[in-house]
């Protein structure tokens, strides 16, 4: 342990007083009257620790603590700090760095963080750097304060995203500041558990971006993308070295970020650091109010839209078929005899059934497509772009691949399951509960004509509405 300890009073008599105690101990003690002065004689030769008061003139105690922190020859030298008793003076020694801060005059107190500071500092390999005057001393701590300052105005910055609503609306915040910041090829930010990818990259380059973003966190296509292409990033090589951090909340990580820096790594790392340390809290808000979103739309059952997020959704897509003149179809399935598989299997065995067929609407359907639960064992999907023709065809693969469904029970017994479903189309006069309707009745139709089929519903040239089943569809 190395116990030379440099204390820095300018107060000579206090300073003589404090310097024979610590002898008294053992210590072997400097001494220097100034801020200035303990820089000089720390950097040319690093003490075991320093005491310092919290306020000189000239340099500061918290500047002299910052400044020794920030040089490599002394970042390992423990800072004592004293001062008057106040709260706000023990915030800024803290802040500053020091080890402890004493109350001026409670050596006793001194004494005691001394000895635990020094007990507690590891070896440290000789790093010596002298400083030949005091402009030097001034100008090394103007660029610890601005560099300081930079940290905090990026840290602010960063926070601020805790207001984003998305993942995708805090990336893109994210790849607007840094890009502002730092020249890059590409950015790139994936969530722990890996549910999206964010992605900033030039146009030109954005499908090499995205290749070595996914190797960097090691994630499969099969993890969602939300990307930002722009000229804010360079078009330069995606494969060049890449740069990364762990985002932390606290201590826990939430997360990975990485960036293809164009200037130097170095740099780029140190801008991560300070990103990945204060982006944790706004990622895991933006993720939250995400999920609170998805459970406010999403049946909990099924994994499927509920009916208002549905009825939302299809209101929009009304008025944007009506807009362009585009076609709209819509099935409603209702699966036969659940009352009885709820009676013969308890409510587990129709949750379970629920389920499966929440699963297989969640990628029978073409992506384009809406699948909702409407309620009860009844489903709905509505099929953009899709004449009621073809819309029929395509309900009765999806009541075929349902029928072919190995759902087993808790037993390991098939429930053998069927569905009847009914279609209708969007006509130009239609309103969303008379396009359902209409698809309600198709449904009915199915039922009543033994289960297990498909019908759809049109409006005759009398104004009638006609029930058709596939068959005549096909052979006509």
């Amino acid at each position: 342990m190395h116990n030379r300890v440099l204390v820095v009073d300018p107060v000579g008599p206090s300073r003589e007083a404090l310097a024979e105690r610590l002898r008294s101990l053992g210590y072997s003690v400097s001494l220097a009257a100034d801020g200035v002065e303990a820089a000089h004689t720390a950097l040319e030769d690093p003490p075991g620790a320093v005491v310092a008061d919290l306020a000189m003139p000239s340099i500061s105690g918290v500047q002299l603590c910052r400044l020794l922190q920030a040089e490599p020859g002394t970042a390992h030298v423990p800072v004592v700090l004293r001062g008057e008793d106040g709260r706000r003076s023990r915030f800024w020694a803290e802040q500053a760095g020091a080890v402890a801060y004493v109350v001026k005059g409670r050596t006793g107190d001194l004494v005691r963080a001394l000895r635990k500071a020094l007990a507690a500092q590891g070896t440290a390999e000789p790093f010596f750097m002298a400083m030949p005057s005091e402009s030097d001393i001034r100008d090394r701590i103007a660029g610890h304060l601005d560099a300081a300052l930079f940290e905090m105005v990026v840290a602010s910055e960063i926070r601020k995203l805790g207001t984003s609503e998305s993942f995708p609306h805090l990336f893109d915040l994210l790849a607007q500041f840094v890009s502002q910041v730092t020249s890059y090829r590409w950015l790139a930010l994936v969530p722990d558990r890996a549910r999206f990818l964010g992605l900033h990259a030039n146009p030109a380059t954005r499908a090499d971006a995205e290749r070595v973003a996914r190797a960097t966190f090691d994630v499969g296509s099969d993890v969602a993308l939300a990307v930002v292409e722009d000229d804010d990033a360079d078009p330069g090589p995606a494969d060049a070295e890449v740069v990364t951090a762990v985002v932390l909340l606290g201590e826990r990580p939430v997360g990975r970020i990485a960036m293809c820096p164009r200037g130097s790594a170095f740099e780029a790392e140190s801008l991560l650091r300070i990103v990945s340390r204060e982006l944790g809290g706004p990622l895991q808000m933006a993720l939250l109010v995400e999920e609170s979103q998805r459970h406010a739309t999403i049946d909990a059952l099924t994994g499927r839209l509920n009916r208002r997020a549905f009825v939302e959704a299809v209101g929009r897509e009304v008025y944007r078929c009506r807009r362009y003149g585009d076609g709209l179809s819509m099935l409603l399935l209702d699966v036969d005899h659940f009352k009885a598989v709820n009676d013969q299997r308890g409510h587990a065995g129709g949750d379970l059934v629920l389920r499966a067929l929440g699963a297989l609407l969640g990628y029978h359907p073409r992506k384009s497509d809406l699948a909702a639960r409407w309620g009860g064992e009844e489903f709905v999907v509505a099929m953009p772009s899709t004449s009621l023709e073809n819309a029929l065809l395509a309900a009765d693969r999806l009541r075929e691949a349902i029928a072919a469904l190995p759902i087993r029970d808790s037993q390991g017994e098939l429930v053998p399951v069927t569905v009847s479903i009914g279609v209708a189309a969007l006509g130009p006069d239609d309103t969303l509960e008379q396009l359902i309707d209409r698809a309600d009745r198709a449904m009915y139709r199915s039922k009543t004509a033994g289960r297990n089929q498909s019908h759809a519903a049109r409006v005759g040239t009398d104004g009638q509405v006609v029930f058709d089943r596939p068959s005549a569809v096909q052979a006509a």
